[in-house]
């Protein structure tokens, strides 16, 4: 009997950069293709996307991949595809219509090749001989999110990723619940699930809770009401829309992603605006502040974001007045606090009003399901084997205490494997039958990949302590260790900087003379900038980045 291998190649341990590989024979199905968000350990990065060295090394061996399912619109699902694909064969792709909308605007953004495949509910989706799926609908912050039911000839999977079963979304289409049982009757051999929201015990609020809050903090605004959320977030922008229509003010959305956004979410329905609501952005000038409500991306506080340059006065349509009220309708992403809180600082010390869910906690909702719904879900599907994922270490391992094990679930039963580890379910039983290094591809400017751990570290270096330049002049092959002369940026001497410069000039005079004239320069330098900085950080406890400089003259 066939197995079947299940490799996340992120969304294990990380909230983020979701791509999961299932393989049966000779034959891989795909599921999401996301980015991840760089932290404060790796300065200058703008993004991350999955490291799919393994697949390489699959195709390599004679694999081929039947196709890609997605499973819904966010970024942490969709957002790596036009760096992916080029990397690799052409392959079918499939979503429903407006996750397909959403992931074929990322690949034209980009310039990758490649189209996505509309697929309704219905369609019992053949992709190869291998592999078939259908699509279930769930709640979540995104429209037209969906599980997947994923059939093949070594046993059935439930790909059950974000999601929160609220009993009141704002466009009436709950979770397919009945249909859930119904399909799950048949027999599912591993479920995937959700993980994230496993800390919190309450039923996730619904939704349809936010509406109220935006209309309230909307109707004691004097001046312009400007709300930024999550771009994607199509039912928390209707339901700004919808607050503005009721309190008599036109609507206008700024920045590149929620204007694409809403043009998509318009075009297939998932939204609506009265009548002559709209204003172009450009046109802002021309309407009363009190009869305006904008909606601005940079949620996040992003640098660069159409918020951020509103807060600094840098934005080229929209500036922020005293009598404004500014509205966070999301919550700072874990890890991110810093430029959410300093958007939020920076408003503040201007005198702007600003609404944030620290202060009003119901301007935001989480898309994600908690303790009792990730219950009611694995209850309904009845797996033989359950995988938490989409969340951190602490969440996989307490979703073991908290969901399964009070549904019976052994711990054998609840599989956790770490980051990089190669899963096979067969007739056996589940087992790791390989461990694949997986690392950190980071995307920089224009370059993928390109920023290993040694720029990085350089990086950090420049960004806590500065740069140290030893310019050492040689002339006619010869050292001039009088010449030595020493340059610092972003580095802050103490009150003894003249016996620091002498330090460094009098050291590197002295390290010169120990070398062998064959010694190559490379050598010499790379020596010489490990003995200043390891020297250098026992006078003056920092770690500045050093760079030594031979200058040649004739």
């Amino acid at each position: 009997m066939s197995s079947i291998r299940v490799m996340p190649l992120g969304g294990m341990g990380n909230v983020t950069q979701n791509m999961f590989l299932y393989q049966v024979d000779q034959q891989i199905l795909i599921v999401d293709c996301g980015i991840g968000f760089p932290d404060h350990h790796m300065p200058g990065a703008d993004l991350l996307i999955p490291d799919i060295s393994y697949l390489h090394q699959l195709l390599e061996q004679g694999n081929t991949i039947a196709g890609m399912v997605l499973s819904h619109g966010h970024e942490d699902h969709i957002g790596a595809l036009g760096y992916i694909l080029p990397e690799l064969p052409e392959f079918p792709i499939f979503a429903v219509p407006f996750t397909a909308a959403f992931a074929q605007k990322r690949l034209e953004d980009k310039g990758a090749r490649g189209s996505v495949t509309p697929v309704h509910d219905e369609t019992h989706l053949q992709i190869s001989p291998t592999f078939s799926v259908e699509f279930v609908q769930v709640t979540h912050s995104v429209p037209e999110t969906r599980h997947l039911i994923i059939r093949t000839p070594a046993g059935t999977i439930y790909h059950g990723s974000d999601f929160k079963l609220d009993p009141h979304p704002v466009d009436g289409k709950v979770s397919q619940l009945d249909r859930i049982g119904q399909l799950a009757s048949e027999g599912i051999d591993l479920m995937t699930i959700d993980c994230l929201r496993v800390e919190s015990a309450d039923w996730t609020k619904s939704e349809s809770t936010v509406g109220p809050s935006i209309e309230t903090t909307m109707r004691e605004t004097k001046g312009k009401y400007i709300i930024t959320l999550m771009s994607s977030h199509i039912h928390r922008i209707q339901q700004t829309i919808d607050a503005a229509d009721k309190c008599g003010r036109k609507i206008t959305f700024v920045g590149r992603s929620v204007e694409q956004n809403m043009e998509i979410a318009l075009s297939l329905g998932e939204a609506h605006i009265p009548k002559g609501m709209q204003i172009d952005k450009r046109d802002i000038q021309n309407t009363a502040d009190d009869k305006l409500c904008v909606v601005i991306a940079g949620s996040q506080g992003q640098e660069g974001s159409s918020l951020v340059r509103a807060v600094f006065g840098e934005h080229p349509v929209i500036q922020i007045a005293e009598h404004d009220t500014v509205v966070f309708s999301a919550s700072a992403i874990p890890g991110n606090e810093l430029p959410y809180y300093a958007a939020i600082d920076e408003l503040c010390k201007n005198g702007v009003h600003v609404v944030y869910p620290d202060i009003l906690k119901t301007l935001h909702q989480s898309g994600h399901a908690s303790t009792p719904e990730q219950q009611e879900l694995l209850g309904l599907v009845k797996p033989t084997y359950v995988m938490p994922i989409g969340g951190a270490d602490r969440h996989r391992v307490k979703f073991l205490e908290f969901v399964a094990e009070p549904l019976g679930y052994t711990k054998d039963a609840v599989l956790l494997p770490n980051s990089g580890e190669v899963l096979e379910l067969s007739a056996s039983g589940p087992k790791v039958v390989e461990s694949v290094h997986l690392k950190p591809r980071i995307v920089d400017g224009l370059g993928i990949g390109d920023v290993g751990p040694v720029v990085l570290s350089d990086r950090k270096a420049l960004s806590e302590a500065g740069i140290i330049v030893v310019v050492v002049p040689r002339v006619k092959g010869q050292f001039r260790p009088k010449d030595i002369r020493v340059i610092s940026k972003g580095f802050v001497f103490m009150k003894e900087a003249d016996d620091v410069i002498e330090f460094i000039t009098s050291t590197t005079a002295e390290l010169l003379t120990t070398f062998k004239k064959k010694t190559s320069d490379e050598k010499l330098r790379r020596s010489i900038e490990h003995t200043l900085s390891r020297k250098l950080f026992k006078i003056i406890r920092r770690e500045p980045l050093v760079v030594m400089v031979i200058a040649d003259t004739a």
